[in-house]
C-alpha cells in the first residue's frame, strides 16, 4: 500500500483536475461532509470536481451532497474516496471504479489500501479531520469548506460526546466555528430533532431488547416489518447503533438491521472491554474499536447467535 502525508496528498490535488469523489453506501455525515468540502475545497483551486450522486441519501445529509453532483455524462480523469475503508462500501455505481481510485482518505483502522494512493489516520476522530488538514494545505478553510467539514466531524464523535474524541477534535472544531458557520443549526437538525416515526421506531426496539452476557451486552433489532409497521424512511433511521451505548451498564450495544429479507446489518458501539474491530472482522466487517459493523446473511435467530459467538471469541468473560 503506498501511503501518503497530508501534504504529499495536497500535492497530489493540486495536480488533479476533473476529479470524481466517492462516498460510501448508507451514507452518513462522515463521508458526505468530508467529500462535499473536498470537492469545495477543489472547485476553489479551479478544478472541474464533482460527487457521484449516492442512491442511498437521507434528508439530513442530502443538503450537503446536491450541490456537488455529477451530471450524468461526466467523465472523470481522477477519482478520490473519503471515509470507505473497503471497496465492498462502494454503492452499486461506484463499482466500476473499484480499481481506479488514485486517491482514497480514510480514518478506518480496517482500511484496506485499495487506492493507487492512500492517506489514512486511525487516531482521527473522522476523516473530515483529515480532509480539513489536506484543504489547510491548500489555502485558507472558507465557510463553504467548513460547513460541511463541522457535519463530517461532529457526526462521527456524536456531537463530541464519543470517546474518539480527542483535543485535536475539539481543535478543528474550533477552526471550523471561526470561519463563522451555522453550527447549531447542524447540531439541532443531526443531534437534537427525531421525527414522531423515529421515535416509534425508537420505542419498539426498545420494548423488545434483548440483555446478555450480565446485562452488559445489550441487542436491538430492527427488522423490515418494524420499519413498515411504524412507515420510517431511511432518514427516520439514521443512527440507530447510538441508542443502545445510553443504556446504563451495557459496555456492548449491537444493532441489527434487516436490510433485506434474510440479510442483516450489525453495528456495535463498544466500551475498552470489547474490540469491536476484532468482533466484527470474525464475520467479514471492520472499523474502530469502539464502533465497527459486519453484514451477516443468515435468519434472525442464526445471525443474532452468529454475533454473540464472535464476541463470546473476543471477549474472555462473555456470558450469555
Amino acid at each position: 500500500m503506498t501511503t501518503l502525508t497530508v501534504r504529499e496528498a495536497a500535492g497530489r490535488l493540486r495536480s488533479f483536475d476533473n476529479v470524481l469523489i466517492l462516498t460510501h453506501v448508507r451514507p452518513d455525515g462522515d463521508t458526505v461532509g468530508s467529500a462535499a468540502a473536498l470537492c469545495a475545497g477543489l472547485r476553489r483551486l479551479g478544478k472541474t470536481a464533482y460527487l457521484l450522486p449516492n442512491p442511498e441519501l437521507t434528508d439530513t445529509v442530502a443538503p450537503y451532497f446536491r450541490p456537488y453532483a455529477a451530471p450524468a455524462d461526466f467523465r472523470p480523469e481522477r477519482v478520490v474516496s473519503t471515509d470507505i475503508a473497503t471497496t465492498d462500501l462502494f454503492p452499486e455505481n461506484a463499482r466500476p471504479y473499484a480499481d481506479r481510485v488514485d486517491l482514497a482518505i480514510d480514518h478506518h483502522p480496517s482500511f484496506e489500501g485499495f487506492g493507487r494512493e492512500n492517506v489514512v489516520r486511525p487516531s482521527a476522530a473522522a476523516t473530515g479531520e483529515i480532509i480539513y488538514d489536506i484543504l489547510a494545505e491548500l489555502g485558507p478553510i472558507t465557510a463553504e469548506t467548513a460547513l460541511p467539514l463541522y457535519v463530517a466531524v461532529s457526526t462521527d464523535c456524536g456531537c463530541f460526546a464519543y470517546n474518539n474524541t480527542t483535543a485535536r477534535t475539539h481543535a478543528v472544531a474550533a477552526a471550523l466555528l471561526r470561519t463563522g458557520i451555522d453550527f447549531q443549526a447542524v447540531n439541532k437538525t443531526f443531534f437534537r430533532t427525531k421525527t414522531k416515526k423515529r421515535l416509534a421506531l425508537e420505542a419498539a426496539m426498545f420494548s423488545e431488547i434483548e440483555y446478555h452476557d450480565r446485562d452488559r451486552t445489550a441487542v436491538l433489532a430492527v427488522p423490515l416489518s418494524l420499519l413498515a409497521r411504524v412507515q420510517a424512511t431511511e432518514t427516520d433511521a439514521e443512527d440507530l447503533s447510538a441508542l443502545g451505548g445510553q443504556i446504563e451498564g451495557v459496555d456492548c450495544a449491537v444493532t441489527m438491521r434487516e436490510l433485506r429479507p434474510g440479510v442483516w446489518k450489525f453495528s456495535l458501539r463498544t466500551g475498552p472491554r470489547v474490540n469491536a474491530t476484532r468482533v466484527c472482522a470474525l464475520l467479514g466487517g471492520g472499523g474502530h474499536a469502539a464502533a465497527a459493523g459486519c453484514t451477516v446473511e443468515a435468519p434472525f435467530a442464526e445471525a443474532k447467535g452468529r454475533m454473540l459467538e464472535a464476541i463470546a471469541q473476543v471477549v474472555p468473560d462473555f456470558t450469555l
